[in-house]
């Protein structure tokens, strides 16, 4: 079960990502020290398996993340992305643009 610190974390980076995208269809869910961002599809809610995940963010240091892109092939791809949550999160919004848009 993750920490407490790692759920308010989660929730935060999700508040961001909403204001960053203008919708409420990106999740993060908690997984050990990484943060997976998932996107949810039209009529999907949290409690079945219509999310994707398409990058995660892992803790290095006390507020300092970097980020990784979920490749095609299932793989992590390392972003050029590394700062505090919101730097990051500015930086994969960008980078991963189409990828947040919402899917149908």
């Amino acid at each position: 079960m993750p920490t407490f610190e790692v759920q308010r974390k989660a929730a935060e980076l999700e508040g961001q990502l909403a204001k960053l995208t203008g919708h409420q269809r990106a999740r993060v869910k908690p997984y050990g020290k990484h943060l997976l961002i998932q996107m949810h599809r039209e009529g999907g809610d949290d409690a079945d398996d219509s999310a994707d995940t398409i990058a995660r963010l892992t803790e290095l240091a006390r507020n300092s993340y970097s980020a990784a892109f979920r490749s095609h092939t299932g793989r992590w791809e390392p972003l050029p992305a590394m700062g505090d949550l919101a730097t990051v999160a500015d930086l994969v919004v960008s980078l991963l643009g189409p990828y947040f848009e919402p899917i149908t």
